[in-house]
């Protein structure tokens, strides 16, 4: 277990008199029940390892169903498939909860609900510091999803203004909010991080399961911004002999593309949640495929290059950064014609997925491991926390 230096001078104390040294982080997230949605992962996984370098974690959520330790349940309404509103009297339950436990940090994992907007606010009235990641996808191109990516950027940039740092995945994403009015200083640049012990190459007997030589794969939400249905039509083009593509992801997408790609060369397999399963799927696969229109940083990518899995995915969000040398990186404004010659490249060249399998892992080793995310993100606490539970126990 890494413990924070003891740089911080003598311990806090706490309402009852108590002593404290650690910092305590008030984490605004996505309820961690398991899922393989990347919004829930980075939750669980984050406050996990924060928890095991000894970091006091207070989870707030939106599911009011399940008894999480120690965790405050918000009431909220799920309006869309991604939009959550914040029901009367939510804000005053977290300025509650945040006092009670007398956080030293605030954390939000955004898109969180409207109600991080007024985070900021709430931090600055009881002296302590507040952090956002920003997840929302994007892409710089003047298409029809750039503009609207741009669209909510602006929305989210005067917000985004009042905290005391933002944590955003590539200096692409960096520029975008500094252009739009953000300052440079409270811009941090930690990229997504992925477990590379448990994500890794291994013995896998899912080939087995589905039949043919070699698999092809798809992990994610089925949305309109994955684009998955250009990867069905061109993996349908291609006669690709003895691949089988998996399709691993539900969403409103899932039925109509069920109907309109039908075939013994595809399977569907709606959400796979458990954790051994995914693993296991993307350590039998011998390419992987992301044709979104935006993105931000797309875990699942990191996972499947963490196996050693051959990567092919479009250019948009931080994407292109984390593949170039490393993968095939795909033209978003060509995709069609991209899809096709990747998968029979790599249908044809069953060694060269090999070759980039390795250099995926190497990449994700040497530049995107949880162990290194977690590093600069306790950093982070660390520069802008003074003396864990300072603020809250004079009163502030």
């Amino acid at each position: 277990m890494l413990r924070l230096p003891d740089t911080r001078g003598p311990a806090s104390q706490g309402t009852d008199g108590s002593s404290r040294g650690r910092i305590r982080v008030a984490w605004l997230g996505h309820h961690p029940d398991g899922a393989g949605d990347g919004l829930t992962t980075y939750s669980r996984e984050m406050t996990r390892g924060l928890a095991a370098r000894d970091l006091e974690v207070v989870f707030f959520h939106h599911d009011r169903t399940r008894d999480l330790d120690g965790s405050v349940a918000l009431n909220a309404w799920r309006v869309f498939d991604r939009l959550t509103v914040e029901r009367a009297g939510s804000r005053r339950r977290l300025e509650r909860a945040l006092r009670e436990h007398e956080v030293d940090v605030v954390h939000v994992s955004l898109l969180f609900s409207n109600l991080a907007l007024d985070v900021p606010r709430v931090c600055r009235q009881l002296g302590v510091p507040a952090v956002a990641t920003l997840h929302a996808p994007f892409d710089v191109r003047n298409t029809w999803w750039g503009g609207l990516s741009r669209v909510l950027y602006r929305l989210y940039a005067r917000p985004l203004a009042a905290y005391d740092r933002v944590i955003v995945f590539g200096d692409a994403q960096r520029r975008l909010l500094v252009d739009m009015g953000v300052s440079a200083d409270a811009l941090a640049v930690i990229p997504n991080g992925v477990d590379v012990q448990s994500w890794s190459p291994g013995r896998s007997t899912v080939r087995q399961r589905f039949g043919g030589d070699r698999l092809f794969t798809f992990m994610g939400r089925l949305g309109a911004e994955k684009n998955v249905d250009k990867l069905l039509q061109a993996f349908r083009d291609v006669d690709a002999h003895g691949v089988r593509l998996l399709v691993v992801g539900g969403g409103k997408e899932r039925a109509r593309l069920e109907r309109r790609y039908a075939s013994e060369r595809i399977a569907f397999l709606g959400d796979v949640r458990h954790h051994q399963e995914r693993v296991a799927i993307l350590r039998a696969s011998d390419a992987f495929f992301l044709p979104s229109l935006i993105e931000g940083l797309s875990l699942a990518l990191l996972e499947a290059m963490a196996c050693g899995t051959a990567v092919a995915a479009t250019d948009v969000g931080v994407h292109g950064d984390v593949l170039r040398g490393a993968g095939i990186v795909i033209d978003p404004m060509r995709v069609e014609a991209d899809l096709r010659l990747a998968i029979r490249t790599l249908a044809d060249a069953p060694h060269l997925c090999r070759v980039l399998g390795r250099r995926a892992r190497r990449r994700v080793v040497d530049q995107y491991s949880l162990e290194a995310n977690l590093d600069r993100v306790v950093s982070l606490y660390e520069s802008i926390v003074q003396a864990p539970g300072a603020a809250l126990a004079t009163g502030a």
